[in-house]
């Protein structure tokens, strides 16, 4: 059985790998960074850490300033607070000079359980999409997140790097990982399934299943939603009979909507839809919610049927 991480946990060890190659590497919190895990961080360097409380808006404007004197700025927080508290921040502080900070948010998705709505960001991705100069990563597993931290420490401007609560099993064969070029994970013409996240897993899940039945899933990682793989999007339209895309994220403004942007202008196909549907989140366990929002690899399955009778 493949082995489950949290991403969070290598966030932390990641920030602590980069903070001793480069003096440039700042790491900010707003009163989380036990959760966040960059509490690692501010162990192994004090001086290059700073604990805003609770003030998110306050975090992001200090860390556009830094970033604006050559500094390099993780800024870390639940993705609730991140992407809606202090969005204007995030706006007009960051993503306008397109400053080198990089918004690392945990806690997103529907998965992050029992603390309810309030904690459950399910619009932040469609927030980040909206803004120019916003690169965005949604990891499936946690080796896939240090990848996307050290590809944003090395990349100059502004990032949205969206992690999750619960651990998350690591999945093998996925290649290389490059900024903007999705990963095929299984081959396959009959439907195509374009994922990011915690869905990536339940996709190959939904694979096997369809395979048992005769019918070959194409299964890509959509990792990079800003830029985004336009390429791979289009020969899955040309070749399959059609896309099931899935998110835990609201069904508006994310990754199912990037896709239905680009199939409708450029090779128009089918398109389902796995996501969340005009509903906030609510208390319960992960395997519960993900079932009740309809989020599991049989709505997967279910889905690319439809598409490929």
């Amino acid at each position: 059985m493949a082995e489950s991480l949290y991403q969070r946990d290598v966030y932390g060890q990641t920030l602590i790998e980069l903070g001793k190659k480069r003096s440039d590497i700042i790491v900010m919190d707003a009163d989380l960074s036990c959760s966040t895990r960059t509490g690692v961080f501010a162990k192994e360097f004090p001086e290059r850490f700073f604990n805003f409380g609770v003030a998110e808006q306050n975090m992001m404007a200090t860390a556009a300033g830094m970033a604006s004197c050559g500094k390099t700025v993780f800024v870390s927080t639940f993705a609730i607070f991140a992407s809606g508290r202090a969005w204007d921040q995030v706006r007009n502080s960051i993503a306008y000079s397109n400053f080198s900070v990089k918004i690392v948010a945990t806690h997103a998705g529907i998965t992050v359980g029992p603390d309810g709505a309030s904690h459950q960001a399910l619009e932040d991705i469609a927030l980040m999409r909206v803004l120019p100069n916003m690169k965005i990563i949604v990891p499936c597993d946690a080796p896939q997140t240090r990848d996307a931290i050290m590809t944003a420490a090395e990349t100059p401007g502004s990032f949205y790097i969206r992690l999750g609560r619960p651990k998350v099993e690591t999945l093998a064969n996925k290649g290389d990982f490059k900024l903007g070029k999705a990963q095929v994970l299984i081959e396959g013409n009959d439907v195509a399934i374009i994922a990011c996240g915690i869905m990536v897993a339940e996709s190959i899940v939904a694979a096997k299943s369809l395979a048992a039945k005769g019918i070959k899933a194409r299964v890509i990682n959509m990792h990079t939603i800003r830029p985004l793989d336009e390429e791979v999007v289009l020969d899955a339209a040309r070749s399959c009979r059609g896309i099931v895309v899935c998110e835990e994220h609201t069904v508006v403004g994310g990754l199912a909507s990037a896709i239905d942007e680009i199939v409708a202008e450029k090779y128009p196909v089918k398109v389902r839809r796995i996501a969340v549907k005009n509903r906030f989140g609510q208390s319960g366990e992960p395997a519960e919610l993900l079932k009740e929002y309809k989020l599991t690899a049989q709505d997967i399955e279910n889905a690319a049927l439809v598409l490929a009778a």
